[in-house]
């Protein structure tokens, strides 16, 4: 069986850099990796995450969540599970955790809920291993610049919420979610996500 891991943070703070890196380290040993994101891996992931970050009407927290997990889900099913089976290494930008910080800490959902949810999306399936990023809200913002989608528009309270909450979930999980800062240089980043990936293979 492969492996599942998942890079996790605020927008901004760097994990598909580091993702495409590691991915990069990983195909020079000589294995074979799935490169992947939510929303949007492929198919109708795409149209549904085209709608999450550029619609630009009302959208309730509650619709916002069920897409997302409309996402997972068919993300799961379609594609991770049979990457996994194949015996590759599954690399993940964002995954149930984004749903955790954005929608639970972020928009204020319920917490027991969405984890209720992304168990039902995912039939209980759970990453290896999940690094977060970490980033405060304030440089998470410059980095992203002017243009932003309908996400990265939410303002500072927000993203200091789920900076809050991704803080959270990797205290009551310390042996799934790993936490890295931001504020290092790329390649320091890159060694300390390498070391902790060494360790699962």
């Amino acid at each position: 069986m492969g492996l599942f891991i998942t890079f996790e943070g605020a927008d901004g703070c760097g994990k598909t850099t580091q993702i495409e890196l590691l991915d990069k380290y990983l195909k020079d040993k000589g294995y074979e990796t799935l490169l992947t994101r939510e929303p949007g891996a492929r198919g109708l992931g795409v149209k549904l995450r085209e709608i999450l970050l550029n619609y630009d009407g009302d959208v309730s927290p509650n619709c916002e969540s069920f897409l997302f997990l409309a996402d997972r889900a068919q993300h799961v099913d379609c594609i991770i599970k049979p990457a996994k089976k194949e015996g590759k290494i599954i690399l993940c930008d964002r995954h149930t955790d984004s749903t955790v910080a954005y929608q639970g800490y972020g928009r204020g959902l319920d917490l027991k809920r969405i984890n209720y949810l992304n168990d039902i999306a995912t039939s209980g399936m759970k990453p290896d291993l999940t690094i977060v990023f970490d980033i405060d809200a304030e440089t998470s913002m410059q980095r992203v610049g002017k243009e932003k989608d309908r996400m990265e528009s939410a303002g500072i309270d927000f993203f200091n919420k789920v900076r809050q909450g991704y803080l959270e979930i990797a205290a009551s999980e310390p042996n799934r979610v790993k936490v890295i800062s931001s504020s290092d240089t790329i390649e320091n980043i890159h060694k300390k996500v390498v070391a902790l990936v060494e360790n699962l293979l």
